[in-house]
């Protein structure tokens, strides 16, 4: 299981993808973000499922760039890297079906490419579609994403700034974290600025960032303390 989260603000994209690897006992750190970047071109790629399939379709896609295929625009993009996904179904899905496997690959690309008018952010699925985010739906998660939809759903909207969405984003990964053993620092970050044309990628390592999980773990604390309790009392008097 893996966590990647991609946000969409006005202000730009932030984009987060945890490094765990488990594959039974073992656990690695592998990255999960695929960046590629030069002028009037940013986009970056987040993959949540077999690692051996997204491999290999990241190779193929890099393929095309090397070898001067260009994409004026980032759902262009998308279609491209939905298509070596088909391609590497041929090839595999027969085969890791037989192995017990299931064929499995969900998809975050984000970025702006040089007729794009605004940073784009899309979710393409295993069969090779894709949906984009927009004002109404802020962000996106692909992997273990049950614990960290709630604080999005509260603070996160269009109008939200980075840093903002970057807080919000770390403490979704945080809860997803606390609950689940498969998600794990370290933690690879991804910030775009609308216009800009330049990703920014920094990494964050568990001592660099417990302060910030203890000082949410205390507020949610007192934050409880602080709700009023005279709505349970009718509740409660019935246990005399």
């Amino acid at each position: 299981m893996t966590y990647c989260l991609g946000i969409k603000v006005k202000e730009g994209l932030v984009a987060l993808a945890d490094t765990r690897i488990t594959a039974g006992t073992n656990t690695t750190v592998k990255k999960k973000m695929y960046v590629t970047q030069k002028d009037n071109y940013s986009l970056f790629i987040m993959t949540s499922g077999l690692r051996s399939v997204r491999d290999k379709a990241v190779h193929y896609f890099e393929e095309l760039i090397s070898e001067g295929v260009v994409y004026n625009k980032l759902y262009k993009a998308v279609n491209a890297f939905g298509e070596q996904i088909k391609r590497v179904a041929e090839e595999d899905r027969a085969s890791l079906e037989r192995a017990g496997l299931k064929f499995n690959l969900n998809t975050i690309v984000g970025g702006q490419l040089k007729d794009d008018m605004d940073h784009k952010l899309f979710l393409l699925y295993s069969e090779g579609n894709w949906v984009e985010l927009d004002e109404g739906s802020p962000y996106v998660i692909i992997g273990n994403s049950g614990q960290g939809k709630a604080i999005l759903n509260r603070v996160l909207n269009g109008e939200s700034t980075m840093k903002q969405a970057l807080k919000a984003g770390f403490l979704s990964f945080d809860s997803t974290r606390v609950s689940n053993n498969d998600v794990d620092f370290p933690i690879d970050v991804v910030l775009y600025k609308k216009d800009s044309f330049k990703i920014v990628e920094h990494r964050y390592e568990k001592k660099d960032l417990e302060q910030i999980s203890d000082i949410w773990a205390d507020k949610l604390k007192q934050a409880l303390d602080d709700i009023p309790e005279e709505w349970m009392d009718q509740s409660f008097e019935k246990i005399v």
